[in-house]
């Protein structure tokens, strides 16, 4: 696993990467100065547009703060007025009418008693109980008695829609209700259209305890649609005179701002559109300041790399190319040297061109000799092959003039050597690598060689062979190749047929179990022992010659009906007679005639 890390990341040695890291690191303080800079400047940006639109809402309500603010004022100033005649229901009822006729602000007062009646209203049709338990107003109210600010959706006195402003009324520590001024929403909304100059813009207002009072939204539209989605209205009261994104109920990307219209009271919440306020502007901003640094930073890269790629990297491609070339065999003539290349380069190209045209002309004077020397040897042992023929031949002129059958066997067993040592010089000198023997080719020539001299026409000996393909030195070669032939001869000798079949057999293989080790084994049928004949011992003594000659442990005997010689035994290794592949080069397109980095 850390090999194949450290593969991955051999792109981190190249001179391009690190060049490019030495370059972001002496450009990072510029880019962090500018970076901040940017960011200093956008956040101060953004800030002055958060207070503008802050100041937008604020003034859009103001006018609503007017009268709210007039309206508690009032309420206020009415109390201790009411404290005076709230015993006399008329006289309550003329001051309430009375407050009402004069300002043509305000729908309807009222003065509601803790128990929830009330008998003191502006209503013209003088003083009537009323049961104010049911209201909006009251059940408010009661609920934490203060002073208020509320929509009713139908007044009991104006039978209009209205926001109902409330102040409690004490006498000392004692509450004896509250006295409630109401607006027509109506006229609370038309001060929002004196400072709205966009459609794409919803002023909502709401009391602390998180009802909406009043809203601009247009005749289709809910007011809910432009609030924030999943915020309650009151955890809103902690982001007063601020501003923040999201996501309005109805999926838009809004821009809100929430100003306090009466502290403690009464809020407005602002949805303004992010292109109307220039949100987009901020952004860009915000992605500028990132984005200027990093394309300083790209383009001073590519610059570079165009630099360093035209004038070094280029050329050290070429010449990786030429050497690639070179040692792949491409060595019609030496490499030219590279032109308009810096004088370092250039001077490692010339070097590399002298080095290549020395190492031509050696290997041409190399391959001469080895050449030369490969005829030489051949020669050799094709000489050596003759001699042994004629040896053989000799000693086959010989036997036909003896008439004793012990001397002809004598000369015959002779005569299989010399031409066993004949076969084997004939394979090497018509082997293509004179230091590699195929030893199962060797061993069948012989077997058949053999077979064909000793075996007639009329005899029913069954000869098997299973030879595996083996490659040997010729210091094994020779002496495998000279215990097979004692071994097979003994075989051919002795080979009878044995109980419970037609005809005797021979078996010869050569097999390799597992890499560096092989094993002949010579396997014949034993018949009777009146078929067996008497031997000299000769061949016993030269097979186990052999076998200390290839440091084998032989072994040799009767398993069932058969006679087995088995000799196991470490091979040389042999030098690859294939290209040698440890030099892992590897042809790109640097490495095909012709062709440039």
């Amino acid at each position: 696993m850390l090999r194949r890390l450290a593969n991955r990341l051999d792109f981190t040695k190249g001179l391009g990467f690190r060049l490019g890291a030495l370059l972001s690191v002496a450009i990072l303080p510029i880019g962090m100065i500018s970076l901040i800079q940017n960011l200093s400047l956008s956040q101060q940006a953004e800030r002055s547009n958060e207070m503008a639109i802050l100041g937008r809402t604020s003034l859009a309500a103001a006018g609503e703060r007017a009268l709210l603010q007039s309206a508690l004022g009032s309420a206020d100033a009415l109390g201790p007025a009411v404290l005076e005649v709230m015993d006399d229901p008329q006289a309550c009822s003329d001051l309430m009418r009375s407050f009402i006729e004069r300002s043509a602000t305000y729908a309807a007062a009222v003065f509601v008693r803790a128990d929830g009646m009330s008998d003191c209203t502006s209503s013209r049709d003088g003083p009537q109980l009323l049961d104010m338990r049911d209201s909006v107003s009251y059940r408010t109210f009661s609920e934490a008695p203060g002073t208020l600010v509320t929509s009713v959706d139908r007044g009991r006195v104006s039978d209009r829609s209205v926001i109902s402003v409330i102040q409690p009324l004490y006498r000392e520590r004692e509450m004896l209700g509250f006295v409630a001024i109401s607006l027509t929403q109506e006229l609370l909304r038309s001060t929002h259209a004196i400072y709205q100059s966009s459609d794409e813009a919803r002023i909502v207002t709401f009391n602390h305890r998180g009802r909406i009072l009043t809203s601009d939204v247009r005749d289709g539209e809910e007011v809910g649609a432009f609030l924030p989605k999943d915020v309650a209205l009151p955890s809103l009261l902690a982001r007063t005179e601020t501003t923040f994104r999201g996501k309005s109920n109805n999926g838009e990307a809004q821009v809100f701002a929430v100003a306090p219209v009466v502290p403690g009271l009464v809020y407005a919440i602002g949805s303004w559109n992010p292109r109307m306020v220039g949100l987009g502007a901020f952004q860009a901003s915000h992605f500028g300041a990132f984005f200027l640094p990093i394309a300083l930073w790209l383009v001073s890269l590519a610059v570079a790399y165009f630099a360093v790629f035209r004038l070094v990297l280029r050329h050290i491609r070429e010449l990786r190319g030429q050497m690639r070339r070179f040692a792949i065999g491409s060595r019609a003539s030496p490499p030219p040297v590279l032109q308009n290349a810096p004088s370092e380069i250039a001077d490692v190209s010339q070097t590399f061109h002298n080095m290549a045209r020395i190492l031509i002309r050696d290997e041409a004077a190399m391959e001469a000799a080895v050449a030369e020397k490969t005829v030489l040897l051949k020669e050799v042992h094709h000489r050596v092959k003759n001699n042994l023929q004629l040896i053989a031949s000799i000693i086959n002129m010989q036997s036909r003039v003896i008439d004793d059958p012990d001397a002809k066997r004598v000369l015959r067993s002779v005569q299989d050597r010399v031409a066993a040592l004949a076969t084997i010089y004939r394979n090497l000198y018509q082997a293509e690598h004179l230091d590699a023997v195929e030893a199962d080719r060797l061993i069948g020539d012989i077997i058949n060689q053999m077979t064909n001299a000793t075996v007639g026409p009329g005899n029913s000996l069954r000869i098997d062979t299973k030879l595996q393909p083996l490659i040997l030195l010729p210091d094994q070669a020779v002496p495998l190749s000279l215990l097979a032939t004692e071994a097979f001869t003994n075989a051919l000798k002795y080979a009878g047929t044995a109980p419970g079949e037609d005809q005797p057999w021979v078996r010869v293989s050569l097999s390799s179990p597992q890499p560096g080790r092989a094993v002949l084994e010579i396997v014949n049928s034993v018949g009777s022992k009146e078929e067996n004949p008497d031997g000299t011992g000769l061949g016993s003594q030269l097979i186990e010659a052999f076998s200390t000659q290839l440091e084998g442990d032989s072994f040799s005997g009767i398993e069932g009906d058969t006679f087995v010689l088995r000799l196991p035994f470490a091979v040389e290794q042999v030098a690859s007679t294939q290209p040698d592949d440890s030099r892992q080069v590897v042809l790109t397109s640097a490495a095909r005639q012709g062709a440039s980095h």
